[in-house]
């Protein structure tokens, strides 16, 4: 069925911002299917009072941690201080309470703008990594939550699978709820609920160069291309993390990630914060994207990445709530 809307204000996507008065816009299931300017409302249209914009993208999303929102601000810490408490957090989640802490944190993107949401998911089984009857009752309980709310879910099913860098990181306690033990197992699960589950929109990614070896960083990025699908991970989110990369494999982040086939047109940059000059060629000549959570990056100290060097080399960039210590679109570009 189709519905009609006529806008008062509407904002049309133009670079340098015009708004058009009197839009009728005509939306076929989860469609438009036209836009016509200049327009009179008729009889039957749903009005729009005000201005109306294109629905926004909450480029990266971890919903569990919108149970931290009042304690991520709790006092001096670190990134490493601050994961200490989101990984207690972890610990207590089951799926009823998962499902209902992300129906709100996605009923609020809703509410910002949001129309669809990327969901960075590791948080997959059950205490000490004991999978669920059901290994994808976490990602159950994202898509319905995501029903309920209202907003389309990208689910970005998530590999991790040690806790640092090197092959001796073994997983704590609360890590094995994050990890399927090997890239094969992780392939099985994730399969699985794809096949039974055409509505949720999937990707792939890569924790981090922290929690997945090289070869199954390439296993990951070969899995995404045949599957058709996007890929992201986190990349040289602290400066820590630069450095023991360098100090295992004498590369940077990016250019491992780049060794093991993961970037180019399908690849997104999460944070993408301390990077080199290289670096940044590097995604601009792969065409690779970016995407920045900056109320995140600033409130937690970790600093912004390089975006004038994103635009000037062409690389496009997206925003994410990340933490969801706030949501609102627009805060996030007030912070670049």
């Amino acid at each position: 069925m189709i519905a009609m809307y006529w806008c008062e204000l509407a904002w049309l996507g133009s670079l340098d911002g015009h708004v058009v008065e009197g839009v009728t816009v005509a939306v076929d299931g989860d469609r438009i299917t036209h836009v016509a300017t200049a327009t009179k409302p008729a009889p039957g249209d749903i009005r729009l009072v005000g201005l109306t914009i294109p629905g926004l993208v909450n480029g990266h999303s971890h919903a569990f941690h919108r149970g931290l929102r009042g304690r991520t601000h709790g006092g001096t810490g670190t990134f490493w201080s601050w994961r200490d408490t989101m990984y207690d957090l972890a610990e207590r989640l089951d799926p009823d309470s998962y499902r209902a802490l992300a129906t709100a944190a996605y009923a609020e993107m809703a509410l910002a703008g949001f129309t669809t949401v990327g969901e960075f998911h590791y948080l997959h089984h059950g205490r000490e990594g004991v999978p669920y009857d059901d290994s994808n009752e976490m990602s159950c309980a994202l898509a319905e939550a995501a029903a309920t709310a209202g907003i389309r879910l990208t689910l970005l099913d998530t590999c991790y699978l040690r806790s640092g860098v090197g092959p001796d990181a073994e997983l704590n306690p609360i890590q094995r709820r994050f990890s399927d033990g090997t890239f094969d197992g992780w392939v099985e699960r994730v399969d699985a609920f794809r096949l039974e589950s055409p509505v949720t929109r999937f990707g792939a990614a890569i924790h981090s160069v922290r929690s997945v070896d090289p070869s199954a960083m390439t296993a990951v990025a070969e899995w995404a291309t045949h599957a058709g699908t996007s890929i992201h991970a986190h990349v040289s989110e602290q400066p820590a993390e630069n450095e023991q990369c360098l100090a295992v494999y004498g590369r940077s982040p990016t250019e491992l990630l780049a060794d093991r086939g993961a970037l180019g047109g399908r690849f997104t940059a999460i944070h993408a914060t301390h990077l080199t000059p290289t670096d940044v060629e590097r995604y601009a000549a792969t065409g690779s994207t970016v995407c920045i959570c900056p109320t995140t990056e600033r409130d937690l100290a970790d600093g912004i990445g390089p975006t004038a060097a994103f635009r000037s080399s062409g690389i496009p960039m997206t925003i994410g709530t990340d933490s969801h210590a706030i949501v609102d679109p627009f805060e996030e570009v007030r912070a670049i």
